[in-house]
């Protein structure tokens, strides 16, 4: 079994609608731009558990910046009008996680913690104070135990990454070739399978996980995005140890595969078949997608099986949101149509978008409300939905921050 048919819900039977799917982006945007307020920022909403902060969550996956900053996305790119300026925003929202950081102490971490809202402020003010303590932090969060993306070095030197790509300075890239020694220092031979896989020590246990939340999907994507950085020969190693790892984890079931959460001895929770982003085959495609086509045919041939194992098992009843829901999961079927130019993929992603829209519009009339996180609600639907519009296939908060 690839995947527990009761985390997930039939598709719905409705056709691409360009139209539907634009105003379903100007109506997500708009309640965005009528709700905020400069003070308790967005209200949060009761499937996101709240701790007691005086002005709602900051960060780039759960809070305020990851909302910013799809509001300034699709502005930019014509999809919607804004009221609002995030770029007015993202400063205050910066000194608001100082004074009350939403994890209790102030945190590196690129998706919670401080990574994530510096690298909106720098991209949406280009202030150099930003761009300074960004380096700071990112450096300091080398050595990070936890090993894995939402904590650690694999997530925050994606800060990195980008802060390189957009302006070329010589100090960005050496950061994140000094973030892949410490990768390339903790890759080992696993405990558990005939493969190389990292160490999570994550939530007061010893793990080695697989997918792009918190394990080898997540810790390899950033390696395979800055692999023109790597020596000759550590790029071919890094492709061969992929194919390895993948080939050595996977569960076959017909024309599908997908990923257990980790390996290792039963243990509650480890064996569960999760097909969503953070666990499970949508992740894995999404971490490994920039994996060089036709290099391996192993390699192409589970990433196309894996992206059949996304459709078979169809919309998550978890919603419409990117980590653990539909968009997010549809975002592998963006990936496999750049990957192999099949327009089959497209169309399976755009009607997952129409299913991601019907899911949000539920939950709206449901909770009064909408849920206003990049991650977790409808500011990621609708960057999903807009891809669906445009062919274009970036991860938002992830592959894409410009």
């Amino acid at each position: 079994m690839l995947f527990e048919a009761q985390r997930h819900e039939p598709l719905q039977d409705a056709p691409w609608d360009p139209a539907r799917a634009h105003d379903a982006v100007r109506a997500i945007v708009g309640d965005l731009d009528e709700r905020f307020n400069a003070v308790s920022l967005w209200p949060t909403h009761p499937l996101d558990e709240a701790p007691e902060l005086p002005t709602g969550y900051k960060t780039l996956y759960l809070g305020a910046a990851g909302t910013l900053w799809a509001m300034w996305y699709l502005a930019r790119e014509g999809a919607a009008t804004l009221r609002a300026k995030p770029q007015d925003l993202i400063g205050p929202v910066y000194d608001a996680y100082l004074a009350a950081p939403d994890e209790g102490p102030v945190l590196p971490s690129y998706y919670l913690g401080e990574v994530g809202i510096l690298l909106v402020l720098w991209r949406l003010t280009r202030s150099r104070e930003a761009a300074d303590r960004l380096w700071t932090c990112i450096e300091q969060n080398i050595p990070n135990p936890a090993n894995e993306a939402l904590w650690a070095a694999p997530g925050t030197m994606v800060g990195a990454w980008h802060m390189f790509e957009w302006t070329g300075e010589r100090r960005w890239h050496d950061l994140f070739l000094a973030n892949v020694e410490q990768l390339w220092r903790t890759w080992l031979p696993g405990e558990h399978a005939p493969c190389h896989l990292w160490t999570q020590d994550l939530y007061g246990k010893i793990v080695q996980l697989l997918g792009a939340g918190h394990g080898f999907a997540g810790n390899v994507y950033p390696l395979l995005r800055g692999a023109r950085l790597l020596s000759a020969e550590r790029r071919e190693q890094l492709y061969d140890r992929c194919v390895e790892t993948l080939r050595a984890t996977a569960v076959f079931d017909g024309d599908g595969v997908n990923w257990p959460p980790g390996t290792g001895p039963p243990r509650p929770g480890r064996d569960k078949m999760l097909v969503q982003w953070c666990h499970g085959a949508p992740g894995i495609v999404t971490g490994l997608a920039d994996y060089p086509v036709q290099r391996s045919s192993d390699m192409d041939s589970m990433l196309s099986k894996a992206g059949t194992t996304v459709w078979t098992a169809g919309p998550l009843t978890k919603g419409p949101g990117l980590c653990h829901g539909t968009a997010g999961n549809g975002y592998a079927l963006l990936k496999l149509h750049r990957r192999t130019g099949d327009p089959i993929w497209l169309e399976r992603a755009r009607s997952f978008a129409m299913h991601a829209i019907a899911q949000s519009e539920r939950m709206r009339q449901q909770y009064g409300r909408g849920r206003y996180t990049l991650w977790t609600g409808d500011p990621g639907v609708a960057v999903y939905v807009w891809h669906c519009l445009t062919g274009e296939d970036g991860v938002p908060g992830l592959d894409i921050l410009g």
